[in-house]
């Protein structure tokens, strides 16, 4: 998770929302990202799909299997759903998201039955530093 805070911290050199994300397959880190709507102008450049991208083409396949997706804030609908295509088995985030979160919070995409893949889901770790990212970052815009 520290690896993913740190990619988090890298989309503030770039005003964007500082989400990061790490993919590990078999104690090795595969993919990483942190959001890039803003530098992208991409509504779909959150940190969790560019890490998942990542990782597919190091592994030379859309599955990213044995392996974990670590990620600062509780994926949202989008990224859930590209954590379940590519059949991620484990995620572990950081802080929830009250507002978006499909990972319990609003929904909960990673853990509806009818699909055919139910990743292992982990929630809090370094949940205070993941969330102090956040505040920090939206304390002066609100």
């Amino acid at each position: 998770m520290r690896l993913a805070i740190r990619e988090a911290e890298r989309a503030l050199e770039h005003d964007d929302v500082p989400v990061g994300a790490v993919v590990v397959h078999e104690g090795e880190v595969v993919g990483t990202g942190h959001n890039e709507r803003e530098l992208r102008q991409d509504p779909t450049a959150h940190a969790e799909t560019l890490a998942i991208r990542e990782a597919a083409r190091a592994l030379g396949s859309w599955r990213v299997l044995d392996s974990v997706l670590y990620v600062t804030l509780e994926p949202c609908s989008m990224c859930a759903g590209a954590i379940v295509l590519a059949r991620i088995p484990r995620v572990v985030y950081g802080t929830t998201d009250p507002k978006a979160g499909a990972a319990g919070s609003v929904v909960d995409i990673l853990a509806q039955p009818r699909f055919n893949h139910r990743p292992e889901v982990a929630g809090g770790l370094l949940a205070a530093e993941c969330a102090a990212l956040l505040v920090d970052f939206f304390s002066p815009r609100r």
